[in-house]
């Protein structure tokens, strides 16, 4: 899912202090062993249910919280935006089902403030119980580096910061508009395509680093949240306009200059697979001037310098700004290398979509 190098522990730095909510006691205890067995991780507490993981955050103040979505009292989902909202946590949602709506439920927990999902670790016996929980320590590590901010409870409620003008877009008429993004993704996109016009002239190709698995809800929860067309990208089909096509899991989305998607299972790019820079370069090829790409919240770099490949050929270009980003690697690096034209908000970059077209 994410796309940078799980930070490497340094003797006698702090440990990462984590709180396990789970309400079976066979799996907390599970995953308690396994974040225990890691020497730069310690298990410091552990909650059965929502209400009680709030109480737990006050008294034990643990860098990241690993949460279930479905347990007694409160719920996952209530859980992460109550903790948000009074006592903001970097929050990694573990899952243990694979079904559409379980992974509705577990994005929704990501548009909430949690920072990633990823899916339950495999039983010991497992041939992939090793990879498996070394994908869950990796992301806790990671997530415990995040600054999180506190969020309002009430719905539309914002934290406060200015939102700088929506500039005039560029008189081009845009043919296709690419989106790359990763951790705090979602939450973004739900935001940029509420704001943006429902009859959008040119299709929207997404590129969001998600674990594999949550591909389906991710499409599920989007086409619920932006009321607009949304499906899993097919190799060759024809892209229409208004129509939002997400990239599947374990392949690279580009698109060709009649307009059909174009699929591709070669080796990762920037340690992920698909990756925001093979949907840049491509579009860039392919549609030149009439090409738009759009970098938002994200570690790393993927997709930075394929966005200056887009603003070169003559493309339109926009960059999350750092305010609005729950981590401004992606965005930040286009913005150092000269790849945005524009830098925005969310917000503001849904009523700029609105210039290139549509009402």
């Amino acid at each position: 899912m994410m796309n940078v190098e799980a930070p490497v522990s340094k003797p006698h730095s702090p440990r990462i202090r984590v709180l396990v909510v789970e309400d079976s006691p066979v799996i907390r205890d599970f995953l308690v062993h396994i974040l225990n067995l890691v020497p730069d991780v310690q298990v410091v507490g552990v909650a059965n249910d929502g209400e009680k993981a709030i109480d737990m955050v006050r008294d034990c103040r643990p860098d990241v919280i690993t949460m279930d979505i479905h347990m007694p009292k409160m719920d996952g989902y209530e859980a992460t935006r109550r903790i948000m909202a009074t006592q903001a946590t970097p929050i990694v949602i573990v899952s243990g089902s694979s079904t559409i709506e379980e992974s509705v439920t577990a994005i929704r927990a990501l548009e909430a403030g949690a920072l990633a999902v990823v899916p339950r670790p495999y039983a010991f016996a497992h041939p992939e119980f090793g990879s498996s929980s070394a994908r869950l320590v990796e992301t806790v590590r990671l997530m415990a580096g995040v600054k999180v901010v506190r969020r309002w409870l009430q719905p539309g409620g914002k934290e406060g910061a200015e939102r700088p003008a929506v500039p005039a877009p560029a008189r081009t008429e845009i043919r296709i508009l690419a989106i790359g993004a990763s951790t705090g993704g979602p939450a973004v996109l739900a935001t940029i395509l509420a704001a943006a016009p429902k009859d959008m002239p040119f299709p929207v190709l997404i590129v969001q680093h998600i674990c594999e698995g949550f591909t389906s809800g991710f499409v599920e929860w989007l086409a619920q949240t932006s009321g607009l067309p949304v499906q899993v990208a097919a190799d060759g089909i024809m892209l229409l306009p208004g129509h939002i096509y997400v990239a599947p899991s374990g392949a690279h989305m580009g698109v060709t200059s009649a307009n059909r998607a174009a699929l591709d299972a070669g080796p990762p790019e920037n340690g992920v697979r698909p990756a925001v820079s093979y949907l840049f370069r491509s579009v860039a090829a392919a549609f030149g001037r009439h090409a738009a790409a759009i970098i938002l919240t994200g570690m790393g770099a993927d997709g930075a310098e394929a966005m200056k490949l887009v603003r070169d050929r003559g493309g339109l270009t926009v960059a999350q700004d750092q305010a609005s980003s729950v981590v401004h690697g992606m965005p930040g690096e286009a913005i150092r290398l000269g790849a945005a034209a524009h830098v925005m908000a969310p917000e503001a970059i849904g009523v700029f979509l609105r210039g290139l077209g549509g009402k």
